[in-house]
């Protein structure tokens, strides 16, 4: 079984109000991308894919005049996907859902949201994604109200043969300082997000605990806008948000190995900054004339499904010479978004 994440940027301005694809020459979201050319890259792009399943982010938007289901479902039908069906978990308001598109013959998925809802006053126990996490960020003593803009996607999977395991789709709130003027102002709000940024991976955290401790075979995966070594803002904290879930944070330096989470990538990284790095997204900054990688995206598992022969793959194509030596799919990848897909190949 193949399982990918792929954030596609815009995704959301690919459609009009009734989910049909906006397939004509005007401006996409992306730079200098019209809209029909990134719906000609994605198709080619979700085509080589060809896999089971998709956790999308930045999916189509799901308000009162849009749904995400029948928007993802009519780019599947257009591309002639067999990962045709599309299912999503609690909406938000960022035109940036987070979903699954899948194949209803390999899998069948269902919303399935953990932990207790909350009111205001919130829970330090791993509440429900769409409610308010209690947890003291700036060591005050008094506990700050945590809140997911796009609240983690949380699926129950059963397979034909009856193997069922657990997926959590993941789009962290980014930590980039908007609205800040000064230089004092930058660092303020830098540090005040990346302190949100760490409890809403506490709070994914304490689930994959109960997760892994019941035993479910188990799945985290999106765009942690994060990793190891990525900003200096790590340096004060000491570690990333992308070690505490998985684990290997330095307070969980001692955590039981059945309690860790795996990504190969993630690891290379974690090796240290003057080692090779991989990357799974591409920004251009405009003031610098250049482009900047980053490694942003992860497929995380528990111990049980690395006994299942695990293939990760970024489809980064200056990374990867095969992808790279077929030029309509190398630059599909280029055009379809600023990130790059990410996938799993698992027996299962």
């Amino acid at each position: 079984m193949r399982i990918a994440t792929y954030n596609v940027e815009w995704f959301n301005s690919l459609f009009d109000d009734d989910g049909l694809l906006l397939d004509d020459g005007g401006w996409s979201g992306r730079r200098d991308v019209r809209r029909r050319d990134q719906i000609a890259a994605l198709g080619i792009v979700f085509t080589a894919l060809d896999a089971d399943a998709v956790m999308i982010i930045e999916a189509p938007d799901h308000n009162g005049q849009r749904a995400t289901v029948p928007a993802l479902q009519t780019f599947a039908k257009r591309m002639g996907l067999r990962a045709r069906r599309a299912i999503v978990g609690f909406r938000n308001h960022t035109q940036q859902e987070i979903a699954l598109l899948y194949d209803p013959d390999a899998l069948t998925p269902r919303h399935d949201p953990q932990g207790a809802q909350t009111g205001k006053k919130g829970s330090s126990d791993a509440p429900r994604f769409d409610s308010v996490f209690r947890w003291d960020v700036d060591v005050d003593m008094a506990p700050e109200l945590i809140r997911f803009s796009k609240p983690p996607l949380e699926l129950a999977v059963e397979t034909p043969g009856g193997q069922r395991f657990r997926m959590i789709g993941v789009h962290v709130k980014s930590k980039a300082p908007h609205g800040a003027r000064t230089a004092d102002e930058i660092m303020r709000v830098s540090i005040d997000n990346r302190r949100k940024q760490l409890a809403q991976c506490i709070w994914l955290r304490q689930r994959v605990v109960d997760h892994l401790r019941a035993g479910d075979p188990l799945i985290v995966l999106g765009d942690f806008n994060d990793g190891p070594g990525l900003d200096e803002y790590e340096k004060l904290f000491g570690h990333s948000g992308v070690e505490i879930v998985l684990g290997t944070a330095e307070e969980e330096e001692e955590e039981e190995e059945a309690l860790r989470l795996y990504d190969p990538h993630a690891r290379e990284a974690l090796q240290g900054r003057l080692c090779a790095q991989p990357a799974t997204a591409r920004f251009f900054i405009e003031r610098e004339m250049r482009y900047l990688s980053a490694l942003l995206d992860y497929v995380m598992i528990s111990p049980d499904l690395r006994e299942r022969a695990p293939r990760w793959r970024i489809w980064h194509p200056f990374d990867d010479p095969s992808l790279y030596a077929v030029p309509e799919l190398r630059d599909a990848l280029l055009t379809a978004s600023d990130h790059f897909p990410v996938t799993l190949d698992l027996a299962l």
